[in-house]
């Protein structure tokens, strides 16, 4: 299928309407409507990502990235066990499990949530109970713990089973040192919510950043649980200076496998939305008649082509400035 009629696992894993989630909806579905829907897309995402397949990409350092449960994943292997970063959508955990046997016959020992969107942290009850030891920024875990209301997908969110809510939080920083790895965890401050965290593979120069940095298309920014462009914006900041030109950064969605200049674009494509969004609204625009300046206009050929579509980035830009 071409990439404009279809939400490509590469594109936006959140929304990874594969084979079956496309026929269920008897084609294609716009973001607008989609978003319109969101009650219905929510589970469609879920049953998607029920018969997904899961893509590996081998790293270096014994760093594999999966793709297709969710948002981009990140998988440590070695003697100490399997340390994942993100757990992806427990409808798939057949294809995870198979997938991560094939990595390593070791059991999954430690998990680490970059937030707590369900694209990113449904499958911890069943990595939990499996014995792993789920790690997170302690306002993961506060989101995790309670049913949760994302207006703009006007959808409530249970809270996970006990066994999935990260028992061991940390404010700042946190650092551990499995299979010959040094691993920095690192919270961002209010972001695209107000829990994200990276997780630097230090001897692998891996960088994983979770849902503030997209790859190649607009980012979802959840004002319900603290984001703002702004945060964004200090985040690809702090995403720069953690890494180099060396550095292989994992984006929480889009292709998996990217770099400094890419980042450095999302980054500047952020900056410039952002100052004109705000030039709009400076001179008393509305959030409609912003919308219809289309101030993303010089982007959308590159970012707008996915579910977050430029009227709907346009929108969450507006609420942040």
């Amino acid at each position: 299928m071409k990439s404009e009629h279809m939400l490509s696992r590469r594109g936006f894993c959140l929304c990874c309407i594969g084979a079956a989630g496309f026929a269920a909806t008897s084609g294609w579905m716009s973001p607008r409507a989609a978003y319109a829907e969101a009650r219905g897309l929510v589970s469609l995402i879920k049953d998607s990502a029920a018969s997904a397949k899961i893509a590996t990409h081998k790293l270096r350092g014994n760093v594999t990235v999966l793709e297709g449960s969710g948002g981009n994943i990140a998988v440590l292997d070695g003697k100490d066990g399997l340390v994942m970063v993100d757990a992806g959508i427990s409808v798939s955990k057949t294809q995870m499990t198979k997938t991560l046997a094939a990595i390593s016959a070791e059991p999954v020992t430690h998990l680490i949530n970059t937030h707590w969107h369900f694209d990113h942290a449904d499958g911890n009850p069943w990595l939990g109970a499996g014995g792993a030891k789920i790690i997170a920024h302690e306002n993961t875990r506060k989101y995790l713990s309670q049913v949760q209301r994302v207006e703009d997908w006007d959808y409530n969110f249970l809270a996970l089973e006990r066994i999935g809510v990260p028992k061991h939080v940390f404010a700042k920083e946190h650092s551990l040192k499995l299979n010959g790895q040094s691993l920095d965890m690192k919270y961002y401050g209010p972001a695209h919510t107000d829990g994200d965290i990276s997780v630097m593979f230090g001897e692998a120069d891996v960088l994983h950043v979770g849902d503030t940095y997209w790859n190649g298309i607009y980012p979802f920014i959840d004002h319900s649980t603290g984001g703002s462009i702004d945060g964004m914006i200090a985040a690809s900041d702090a995403n720069l200076a953690a890494s180099t030109d060396k550095t292989i950064i994992i984006p929480g969605h889009g292709n998996p496998v990217s770099n400094r200049a890419e980042l450095q674009a999302f980054r500047d494509m952020l900056v410039a939305i952002r100052e004109n969004v705000a030039a709009l609204k400076l001179e008393g625009r509305s959030k409609d008649e912003t919308v219809a300046a289309k101030p993303t206009a010089a982007f959308d050929a590159k970012w707008g082509k996915f579910v977050i579509d430029p009227a709907f980035f346009t929108k969450l830009v507006y609420e942040g400035v």
